[in-house]
C-alpha cells in the first residue's frame, strides 16, 4: 500500500510550506510557498546567507538611503529565495508583500509590482509565481486591480467565510484560509478539545470549498497552516493544501487507506450579490477569532520582517 502523501498528491495539490531547499527537493511538491517568518528561518541556513550578502550588494548598488537599501534588499532576498526554490519545482512559489502594507491598497500594488520585477530580472515570469497578500478589505481590493493586471495573487491570514468570498468576488486566483490558527483560538477560549471532524479549522476550509464550487467560483483554495496530518487528511480532495516539512514526513511515513472528504459536485447554487466593504467589515467585526487571528498574523509577519530587516541592515553596513 502506498503512503497516505502519495495518495493525497493523487487528489490533491501538495504544496510545501517552506524556505528550506532541502525540504523542497525531498518532496518534491507542485508549489511552494514563503512568508516572513519561513524567510527568517531560511536566513540562517547555508545555502541563504551568501543570497543575504548578495541581496545587501545589490542594495547598495542601487541607493545611498539606509532605508531604501533595507526595503529592496529585503525585497531581493525574498525573491531569490524564491527563485531557487523555483528551480525545484514545476509549478508556482508564493511570495508575500511586506504586512506593514496590509491596510494600504496603492502601497500593496507598488510592492507587488517591484517583487514581480525582481523575478523578471532572474527569468521568472508572472506564470510562475504568486504575490501573497493578508486578507484585509485593502488587500482583497488590491488583488482585485492586480489580477486585472494579469499578476495572480495568493491571499493569505484568511479565517473567515467573509473573506473568502470577497476574495472569489475580486477574481483571486487562490485563497490561503488558516487551518491550525483558528483550532488554536478556539482550544485557548473555549477549554474543549477537538478531533478531526469537529476541528473549526478544518469544519471552516470544508464550508469554503463547498460553498465556492456550488457558485461556481474559481478561485482555487488552499487550505494552510496545520497542526497536525489529521487536519491534513481531514481536507483530502480540496484544491491544494500547502504543508510543512515535517508534516509531510509524517504523511510520508503513514501507511494506510486515504478517504476523501472533498469532491467538486458542480454548480448547484445561483450567483449572490457581491459583498460590500460595510458588509465585509462588520462580519469580521462579528467574528472575534477571525478579528483577532488576522490582527496577530499580520503583527507576527512584521516582527519578523524587522527581525530579517535587522539582518540585512548588519550586512550593509558590515
Amino acid at each position: 500500500m502506498s503512503s497516505l502523501l502519495d495518495q493525497l498528491k493523487q487528489v490533491t495539490t501538495v504544496v510545501v510550506d517552506s524556505g528550506d531547499l532541502g525540504a523542497i527537493e525531498q518532496f518534491r511538491p507542485v508549489d511552494a510557498t514563503t512568508n516572513p517568518s519561513l524567510l527568517l528561518n531560511a536566513s540562517q541556513l547555508e545555502f541563504a546567507k551568501p543570497l543575504l550578502a548578495a541581496a545587501a550588494s545589490y542594495a547598495k548598488a542601487r541607493s545611498s538611503d539606509l532605508a531604501e537599501q533595507i526595503s529592496i534588499a529585503g525585497d531581493k532576498f525574498a525573491v531569490d529565495i524564491g527563485t531557487k526554490i523555483s528551480q525545484l519545482i514545476p509549478g508556482r512559489i508564493s511570495t508575500e508583500v511586506d504586512a506593514r502594507l496590509s491596510f494600504d491598497k496603492a502601497a500593496t500594488v507598488a510592492k507587488a509590482k517591484q517583487l514581480v520585477a525582481l523575478y523578471k530580472e532572474n527569468g521568472l515570469g508572472t506564470d510562475r509565481i504568486l504575490i501573497k497578500i493578508a486578507s484585509t478589505w485593502e488587500g482583497i481590493q488590491a488583488a482585485r486591480e492586480l489580477e486585472q493586471q494579469g499578476i495572480q495573487c495568493n491571499l493569505t491570514l484568511l479565517f473567515h467565510m467573509a473573506q473568502a468570498r470577497a476574495c472569489a468576488e475580486a477574481g483571486v486566483f487562490l485563497i490561503s484560509p488558516f487551518v491550525g490558527r483558528i483550532l488554536d483560538w478556539y482550544k485557548a477560549n473555549t477549554k474543549q478539545d477537538y478531533d478531526s471532524e469537529t476541528d473549526p479549522g478544518v469544519v471552516s476550509v470544508r464550508e469554503i470549498y463547498r460553498y465556492f464550487k456550488a457558485h461556481g467560483h474559481k478561485t482555487v483554495v488552499m487550505g494552510a497552516s496545520f497542526r497536525n496530518t489529521g487536519e491534513v487528511l481531514a481536507l483530502a480532495g480540496c484544491d491544494r493544501l500547502t504543508i510543512s516539512p515535517g508534516l509531510l514526513q509524517e504523511l510520508s511515513d503513514t501507511q494506510g487507506q486515504l478517504q476523501v472528504h472533498l469532491q467538486d459536485q458542480g454548480v448547484t447554487e445561483s450567483a449572490k450579490p457581491a459583498m460590500t466593504e460595510t458588509e465585509f467589515r462588520w462580519a469580521l467585526n462579528e467574528d472575534a477569532m477571525a478579528t483577532e487571528k488576522l490582527a496577530e498574523g499580520i503583527r507576527k509577519f512584521a516582527i519578523d520582517q524587522r527581525k530579517l530587516e535587522t539582518l540585512i541592515q548588519a550586512q550593509l553596513q558590515a
